[in-house]
């Protein structure tokens, strides 16, 4: 249901979702395609779904709540590590990944009307053995790199209820997330 086109859209407007929701501004970061999801370690997620009447996409953040992950999302955020309860910590966390989601339903809308977005749910890394009941026609993992930060892991999902085909140009790509727009 899923050409091969759609499947390398999907995969090309989350990695730029990644590069400008995951890292400080100004930060490069390196987006790498796994072969499987073996070599993930982390052992929480945030699992954010976007959904249409023609596909339901889910995108799971990995991560390990140590001291080197609170201190890249202490940065994202501009406060102090030491100053994040362990609230403020999966608070940031799940931001972060409401983020890359955000810009991705935004892109996503270029092609496809009606596109809702959930809330980031942090569950246990362990769920992530049940995903293929979900009967998706595309799994894809990802290594996110960047400096000063450890390798976070994502989990591309895609289940399609209608054939989908259409092919991501620069033109498409968002160049920034955004701003806000008060009224």
């Amino acid at each position: 249901m899923l050409t091969q086109s759609a499947k390398d859209g999907f995969d090309t407007l989350l990695t730029q979702s990644l590069k400008s929701g995951m890292a400080p501004s100004g930060t490069p970061v390196e987006v790498s395609v796994l072969a499987d999801d073996a070599v993930i370690p982390e052992k929480k997620m945030v699992v954010l779904t976007v959904s249409s009447y023609l596909f339901r996409l889910m995108a799971m953040f990995y991560f390990t709540p140590d001291a080197a992950t609170r201190a890249h999302f202490a940065r994202l955020n501009n406060i102090d590590a030491a100053e994040m309860s362990e609230q403020t910590f999966m608070d940031a966390i799940a931001e972060s990944g409401n983020l890359c989601c955000g810009i991705l339903n935004r892109d996503l809308g270029n092609f496809f009307p009606h596109i809702g977005m959930s809330t980031p749910n942090v569950i246990d890394s362990n769920c992530a053995a049940y995903l293929q009941t979900l009967n998706c026609q595309h799994v894809r993992h990802f290594a996110v790199d960047m400096d000063g930060a450890p390798r976070f892991h994502v989990t591309l999902s895609v289940s399609a209820y209608a054939d989908i085909d259409f092919a991501v140009s620069a033109d498409e790509l968002g160049s920034d997330t955004g701003e806000l727009e008060l009224f």
